[in-house]
């Protein structure tokens, strides 16, 4: 609470009412460093979306389903917190005449408007952040080395991609872009960086125009002699001289990012240039994966599931005699991944809950909510890898002899749900919205359905949560050859349980159709299942998919091993 009080006696220096703390860094990207992340700083709330709007008298924690239960948790009385989208600030702004501070850095005027357009609150612009003002912290920055993908896992070449880039610009009619989004920039370029703890992004901002005259604008020590030199065509200049470089652009019409770039960006541009916000066109571009893109992706997955039977078969093995937690299993989960030489870090934090800490839908075991595996329950694990070359991202359910009939059957219609989306057959103007729908039907026979979109986007050695494409009741974006989404209905009853099952697919072409083909390959625990439940179809999808594991898989098993591999894959 002192955090607070400090925080709103600054407000009276600035005649404010209130103040807006978002998630998001000045790069806005998925995984912030802990010294940037002013939210948990104010809050405790330690998931990957959210805002706060800290008044006078109270203060508010705006999250998505995903984050609701965890919020109120870790948040505890000082913030009443709300899901986005069924609340807005406007709903408890209602038509005060607040004066509301914020940090245009780290703003865009697209999440302003949504957070604040229907309240008669005026927004001031604050380019000195006040939560830095109360936050004592090493702010030294991280001067990892930037470094190029080698041409062979790459795809297509940063050359072609560029030109790719500046066809779409000349389409759209603009002669020039500001890229905000690190990952796009990684893509562009065919570069990586070590800019978060889950993504191998470069953190650096880029400009671009029609006759391909590029800007990369980065902190110069993380660039080296033998990296500039793959890149003669490009321009390195600081990142502490970007404003006075786009102060000094005129007369040009701009294309910026709705999603990532800040309003202190967009109102510097806009006073001498024609302005429009829409998506990157690096967004679609990136997200059909070439070739090898995908060739390698699905190496990344082969030996991301090997890692993960192991631990699966390990689990149910040991967790009596061993006297397993949470922790020590997620611990022994990333042990099995450290022995692939190709496995980087991992690509987001390990869900790994028992029990009722599993219907936090993104719980994060800590040494307070540790809780030991037991019999009788049921052991949710959500996780993935970053490899050399390729994302993952998976989730099993498991019964660690758990023999609830209630818990069977919402298991297998969320086995079905997921089935669904795996057969759906793709037309012409499929898109993400058409198949959630799908998705949630067996479970809303009963009455039942989850707080979360069904499936998300998935990066090439970047971001494990990537656009446009997603699979959730608002997405539009049309599926495409090359794209690659997640498939992780659920369901989560608050303190007691929770269910997911998440396998990554591709779309793929044969003979002129598409078909979504699964990526990840690890067994669903069959035990889980009623069997009275399936559909004759469902069965065999679900004996294809097992067989397809167990080939697979079986050459990285052990003698044990590979009898666990036999029974769990064995025909249902």
């Amino acid at each position: 609470m002192e955090k607070i009080k400090r925080l709103r006696r600054i407000f009276l220096k600035y005649g404010l009412d209130g103040y807006c703390v978002p998630k998001n860094d000045e790069f806005f990207c998925e995984y912030i460093p802990e010294n940037k992340d002013r939210l948990k700083f104010i809050s405790n709330f330690t998931g990957s979306f959210g805002f706060a709007l800290i008044l006078k008298h109270k203060n508010y924690l705006f999250v998505d389903g995903r984050y609701t239960l965890q919020a109120k948790i870790q948040s505890k009385k000082l913030f009443e917190t709300l899901t986005f989208p069924n609340k807005f600030p406007s709903d408890i702004l209602n038509k005060r005449e607040l004066k509301i501070g914020y940090d245009p850095k780290l703003h865009t005027k697209k999440n302003i408007k949504i957070f604040f357009n229907k309240t008669n609150c005026k927004l001031i612009p604050i380019e000195d952040n006040l939560i830095d003002r109360i936050w004592n912290r090493n702010k030294k920055d991280n001067v990892k080395k930037f470094y190029v993908l080698p041409k062979k896992v790459a795809g297509l070449s940063h050359s072609l991609k560029i030109k790719k880039l500046v066809y779409q610009l000349r389409s759209q009619k603009r002669n020039f872009q500001l890229i905000t989004s690190s990952e796009n920039i990684a893509w562009l370029l065919n570069i990586r960086g070590n800019d978060s703890k889950f993504t191998p992004v470069p953190n650096a901002l880029l400009t671009i125009d029609t006759l391909k005259k590029i800007y990369l604008f980065c902190n110069l020590k993380k660039i080296n002699l033998s990296f500039k030199k793959k890149f003669n065509h490009i321009k390195f200049v600081d990142i502490k001289d970007i404003d006075i470089y786009l102060k000094r652009i005129k007369n040009k019409k701009i294309l910026l990012d709705v999603d990532t770039c800040s309003l202190h960006f967009e109102n510097i541009l806009k006073k001498n240039n024609e302005i429009i916000s829409s998506s990157d066109p690096v967004n679609f571009l990136k997200s059909i994966k070439s070739k090898v893109e995908i060739k390698n992706t699905i190496i990344s997955h082969i030996y991301d599931g090997v890692a993960l039977t192991k631990f699966l078969f390990w689990v149910k093995k040991n967790y009596i005699n061993q006297n397993i937690n949470e922790i020590s299993a997620q611990n022994k989960l990333l042990k099995f991944r450290k022995k692939n030489k190709n496995f980087k870090f991992l690509s987001f934090p390990t869900i790994s809950g028992s029990g009722p800490n599993a219907s936090i839908i993104h719980y994060k075991a800590s040494k307070k909510s540790n809780r030991k595996l037991r019999k009788g329950d049921i052991y949710l694990v959500d996780s993935g890898g970053q490899y050399n070359y390729g994302t993952t991202d998976v989730t099993r359910t498991i019964s660690l002899k758990n023999n609830n009939p209630k818990i069977r059957n919402i298991f297998t219609r969320v086995l079905k749900g997921h089935i669904a989306v795996s057969s759906f057959k793709i037309k012409k103007n499929t898109n993400g919205a058409k198949i959630d729908i799908v998705a949630r039907k067996s479970l809303k026979e009963i009455n039942l359905d989850y707080p979360h979109g069904t499936g998300h986007g998935v990066g090439y050695f970047l971001n494990v949560h990537e656009g446009p494409q997603a699979i959730s009741k608002y997405n539009k974006i049309i599926f495409k050859e090359g794209m690659i989404v997640s498939n992780e209905p659920g369901y989560y009853k608050n303190g007691k349980f929770g269910i997911r099952i998440e396998n990554l697919l591709n779309v793929v072409k044969i003979k002129k159709k598409l078909f979504f083909k699964n990526l990840t390959m690890a067994p669903i625990d069959k035990s889980l299942i009623n069997k009275k439940i399936l559909s004759k179809n469902e069965i065999d999808w679900l004996n294809n998919y097992h067989k397809n594991v167990f080939f697979k898989l079986k050459k990285y098993m052990n003698k044990s091993e590979l009898i666990n591999l036999r029974q769990a894959c064995s025909k249902f």
